[in-house]
């Protein structure tokens, strides 16, 4: 039988060192709560895809889960950050709590679109899970610059999301792992805000599209040669008929003519468009120093969000609305409306603090308590060393006097009668208890 290799559990090395960068990452727990269709569903899954690896993928909710058990585990567990999906009467919505003391914010979602509907309208399809194994970068567009003419709700939402991703540092990051970008903008006009999720892709600068593609081989969508990837070049002569074919010429092969974007000169355009890569980067030839192109592909999902709300606490424990799109209190209403908030924070801390008061006294009284029986326990264990001490010695007494009975001398007993009857006289005689009579009668 062959011995069973033992595989490691722990990280060592670069895996160790990329664990412990990431424990000061925000964790997010994803889920959606009450009756939800399958839609809302699928977008929780496309949002936990988003978010990865710092959430919980496989998390399931259960039917008798409540908001309550995940804000009460949540920070335990480590977790920063809880996003809530639920369906209304009007609309979709989405609250994001930052845990464990706030603020949370209301969202509705007024359009979205899931992973799999932007896939399906996109030209090339793409691969996923290796793109994953990293978090996104947040890029944040169109917010106005921090001014007094600025809403101050504004600042805080883009805070909010700016702290659900890691902190970007340059100097630390390595080209390799900025695979996703997550685009956050703000639409002014509108007055909502855009979520959208992208895959960055890197391309060869300079070369025309029938170059590029006898390099990378044959597309996927395409049904020529599925199984190797190669390109198919059957049906052509030599390979420069195919590489130096005019823009509109038909190809042998085809029934009618070649596209202008199938023959492209340039895969970025001008030369502004060009990058040179600082470090490295995934793919075939993407290394240090080359000039590349650099895309974005949209994979989804696609969110348009109107905020509703922005209160202090957390679901359950609300404070003050800092915010409101459609209730809008004058200055008196809203001061009101803080002093009570106030008074009711009072009060809880006080509550708090007697429950803690109460269960200090009860504690020291149990101690007491349990002190005390342990010095009566100790009383009686003297005592009944003492009695047992006692009932040694009379015993040892007894037996000295037996002793002294038995082997006594005649002078004892020649001792004057009249001193024992003086002090016969003297002590009282003790008489045995008298013993009652029962008289039993017939019956």
């Amino acid at each position: 039988m062959a011995r069973r290799r033992k595989n490691r559990t722990h990280l060592k090395g670069a895996g160790a060192t990329a664990q412990h960068a990431n424990d000061g990452a925000p964790k997010s727990f994803i889920i959606k709560h009450g009756q939800v269709g399958s839609s809302v569903t699928q977008l929780v899954r496309d949002l936990r895809k988003v978010m990865e690896p710092n959430t919980a993928s496989r998390l399931k909710e259960r039917n008798r889960n409540k908001l309550k058990d995940y804000l009460t585990m949540a920070p335990t567990l480590g977790v920063t950050h809880l996003l809530a999906l639920t369906v209304t009467d009007v609309a979709p919505s989405l609250r994001m709590v930052r845990l464990p003391a706030g603020p949370t914010l209301s969202f509705r979602v007024e359009r979205y679109s899931l992973m799999k509907d932007i896939l399906k309208t996109s030209r090339s399809s793409r691969s996923m899970g290796m793109e994953y194994l990293t978090a996104p970068l947040a890029v944040l567009a169109s917010f106005p610059p921090p001014s007094p003419e600025t809403p101050p709700h504004l600042p805080l939402l883009m805070k909010s999301f700016q702290s659900l991703f890691p902190p970007l540092s340059p100097n630390s990051v390595s080209l390799s792992n900025c695979r996703r970008i997550v685009l956050i903008a703000y639409n002014p006009d509108r007055g909502t805000v855009d979520f959208r999720h992208y895959i960055i892709t890197v391309k060869p600068y300079g070369v025309s599209k029938r170059v590029r593609r006898v390099l990378e081989g044959a597309p996927k969508k395409s049904s020529a040669n599925l199984s190797s990837g190669f390109l198919d070049l059957g049906n052509e002569k030599d390979v420069a008929d195919f590489l130096l074919r005019k823009r509109g010429e038909p190809s042998p092969g085809s029934d009618g003519y070649e596209s202008a974007a199938s023959s492209a000169s340039s895969a970025a355009g001008d030369d502004g468009d060009a990058v040179s890569l600082a470090d490295d980067y995934v793919g075939r030839g993407n290394k240090k120093g080359q000039k590349k192109a650099v895309r974005l592909s949209e994979v989804g999902p696609r969110m348009e969000l109107r905020l509703i709300k922005i209160s202090e606490g957390v679901p359950g424990r609300e404070g003050a609305v800092l915010y409101h799109e459609f209730v809008k209190k004058s200055k008196a209403e809203a001061a009101a409306l803080k002093a009570s908030h106030v008074a009711k924070e009072r009060l809880r801390k006080q509550r708090r603090e007697e429950q803690d008061r109460n269960v200090q006294r009860k504690k020291a009284e149990k101690e007491q308590g349990s002190r005390k029986n342990q010095e009566d326990s100790d009383e009686e264990a003297s005592d009944d060393e003492a009695d047992e001490s006692g009932q040694e010695a009379y015993d040892e007494w007894d037996e000295d006097e037996e002793i002294s009975e038995v082997g006594g001398s005649d002078d004892e007993h020649s001792e004057e009668p009249g001193s024992d009857e003086e002090e016969s006289e003297d002590e009282p005689e003790e008489r045995p208890p008298t013993k009652k009579v029962r008289i039993r009668g017939k019956r």
